[in-house]
């Protein structure tokens, strides 16, 4: 689970014990948040995405002409290849995009299969890779979306495949679901992550105090690894943001 490295301040030597983390979507706007904040906390951290990060000691990367198994083993195997005989504390899947569609949509199949695609077969592998290369006691979380917990008419793609990241995480928190022993599994489920993506199409008129900083879900997703803060399995995140502060409630 960790690497331990050796300093020397003077006459002194001190042990230095790095934990490993995972991110998947690493190289993302949440991701490249992730990872510089666990790298900043010396932790060792190995990110999964298309293109490289290199505030990341370690890269996967993946093919998106890929079939799902065949990324799904990319994945698995290229963690194993820079982990070695160790395990990671956690594994955090922030992969993910938008598109918006009802059913009488021109787009409506070829957006849902794209929503499904970022959104469900990413937290798939992210589950194999935890099964397999997460500690005991350790933490997987998804990323989910406060709007899916109910009907998405306009978004309809969207909506279905964060529903069934939610769900995901139910079956994962169950006996026998495959993760390792006393392992916590959740999803946030932010509203809207201030990102400069969402920021290049807001509406002149957009509230931002009520988007959520990239910041605060990487300090709470970072308290959840280091157990500075608790998460019961099974449970949802929402994460809303009023008047620029950010509130994280299990639903």
């Amino acid at each position: 689970m960790q690497r331990t490295n050796f300093q020397t301040v003077g006459d002194c030597t001190f042990i230095l014990s790095m934990s490993n983390v995972i991110v998947y979507g690493g190289a993302g706007a949440l991701g490249r948040h992730l990872v510089s904040k666990f790298a900043a906390s010396q932790w060792t951290v190995t990110s999964i995405d298309l293109v490289k990060n290199d505030q990341a000691q370690h890269n996967v990367l993946l093919n998106i002409d890929d079939s799902l198994e065949a990324q799904a083993k990319a994945a698995l195997d290229g963690v194993k290849s820079a982990l070695g005989s160790q395990k990671a504390k956690a594994v955090l899947c922030v992969a993910g995009g938008w598109a918006g569609g009802n059913a009488k949509s021109d787009d409506f199949i070829k957006n849902s299969d794209l929503m499904v695609k970022q959104s469900v077969n990413s937290s798939l592998i992210a589950a194999n890779v935890a099964a397999h290369l997460l500690a005991d006691d350790g933490l997987l979380s998804l990323t989910g979306a406060l709007a899916a917990q109910q009907g998405t008419p306009g978004m309809i793609g969207y909506g279905i495949a964060k529903a069934a990241v939610h769900q995901l995480v139910s079956s994962l928190a169950a006996p026998g679901s495959g993760l390792p022993s006393g392992a916590s599994v959740t999803a946030i489920l932010p509203v809207t992550l201030d990102t400069p993506m969402n920021r290049k199409f807001a509406a002149a008129d957009t509230d931002f105090s009520t988007w959520t900083s990239l910041d605060d879900v990487s300090n709470h997703l970072f308290e959840l690894a280091t157990k500075s803060s608790n998460v019961t399995s099974g449970k949802l995140l929402s994460v809303v943001t009023k008047d620029g502060q950010t509130s994280f409630t299990e639903v």
